[in-house]
């Protein structure tokens, strides 16, 4: 059975969104103050991918075939006059097929990929905390509304592949990984060849 397909407008950036994580924008192409303006009337989310080539801004960019669902929770006017919008990413993605629109925003059917199995952070990793309540205090106000969850395996490694200082190639493996426990080997192995655990 194939599985079912639903449409998301893709917001492409040189950035990775991991399932829980905040994202800021300042949004001021038209296409996107659409979109805003859409997903805002809708309460229907956006998709996010890292671009594989392209720019931001001008034409359609290719992405990477697997994003993060985003659903903006706060919007206001910024000091440049430009639109400032929060989102928080939720479900993992991937994509089926592209049509890019006469505007340049790319429509995208995707396949909602499942949630990840609760699973609790296994003791060998329990040091990771300590590291990551380090990163969340240095990371800005933008994680201030962002539950803390240290005992789940997925929220832990979702934290940290997003605020470590990793390669975006690394951090789109990480997002890709489908086992949380993996994840967190992946990054307790890096970790340690950097001699910072």
């Amino acid at each position: 059975m194939q599985p079912a397909l639903v449409q998301l407008p893709l917001f492409p950036l040189h950035t990775v969104l991991f399932p829980g994580g905040p994202l800021p924008l300042r949004i001021f192409e038209p296409r996107y103050l659409e979109m805003v303006s859409r997903c805002l009337k809708t309460d229907c989310g956006f998709g996010v991918c890292l671009i594989s080539s392209g720019s931001e801004v001008g034409g359609a960019a290719q992405t990477h075939a697997v994003g993060t669902v985003a659903r903006i929770t706060d919007w206001h006017r910024r000091h440049d006059g430009l639109l400032g919008v929060t989102a928080i990413g939720e479900r993992r993605f991937r994509i089926s097929s592209v049509a890019v629109q006469a505007n340049q925003l790319a429509v995208a059917e995707v396949e909602l990929l499942p949630d990840e199995a609760a699973a609790e952070l296994p003791d060998p990793y329990l040091g990771l905390t300590h590291l990551l309540g380090e990163l969340l205090d240095k990371a800005g106000h933008h994680y201030a509304a962002v539950p803390k969850r240290f005992a789940d395996a997925s929220w832990v490694g979702f934290r940290l592949a997003e605020l470590l200082p990793l390669s975006m190639a690394r951090k789109q493996y990480l997002l890709e990984l489908t086992d949380p426990l993996e994840r967190l080997q992946q990054l307790y192995r890096l970790l340690e060849g950097v001699n910072i655990l």
